[in-house]
């Protein structure tokens, strides 16, 4: 049962030995096991890896996320395969309506612009009265690009 989260924070060099991921930083050799580990958070660009460890932990559904410079999380590493069904999810989705498609797309983009606007309030800060009025301004499948401008407010 995975139930941990691994944070690599500094200069490390990460691979795969006999089931477990080996952390090797300047001044210690850590191993886990991969039967533990839920998610593997890079917050340093100082960090590289193997691609037979990526393949492991992609394998084993193990969530890897990549943070730039400054630990702002830049990106993910999603399987193809995470369940029995998946190429059917993936069929099924591909057919669906390009209505439903702009419907989903919509309200994804509503999501992201409420995380925005739920931010800058807590920070306090009055541009998050604009993108609200951009929320009122969302049209199906953002054809009026009130993402770009709402990430550009932000």
């Amino acid at each position: 049962m995975s139930w941990r989260v691994v944070t690599v924070s500094s200069i490390a060099k990460l691979d795969y030995k006999m089931d477990y991921l080996v952390v090797r930083t300047q001044e210690t050799v850590k191993k886990i096991h991969l039967s533990e580990i839920s998610v593997l958070a890079i917050e340093s660009t100082a960090v590289s890896l193997t691609a037979y460890l990526l393949c492991e932990l992609t394998k084993r559904k193990i969530d890897i996320v990549f943070c730039d410079e400054k630990r702002f999380p830049l990106s993910m590493v999603i399987p193809f395969y995470g369940c029995h069904d998946t190429s059917l999810k993936f069929r099924n989705q591909i057919k669906w309506r390009q209505e439903t498609k702009d419907l989903l797309w919509t309200e994804i983009i509503r999501g992201k612009i409420n995380g925005q606007i739920a931010i800058l309030e807590s920070l306090e800060k009055r541009e998050s009265g604009l993108l609200r009025s951009y929320l009122l301004q969302l049209l199906p499948g953002d054809v009026t690009n009130r993402e770009g401008h709402a990430a550009k407010i932000y």
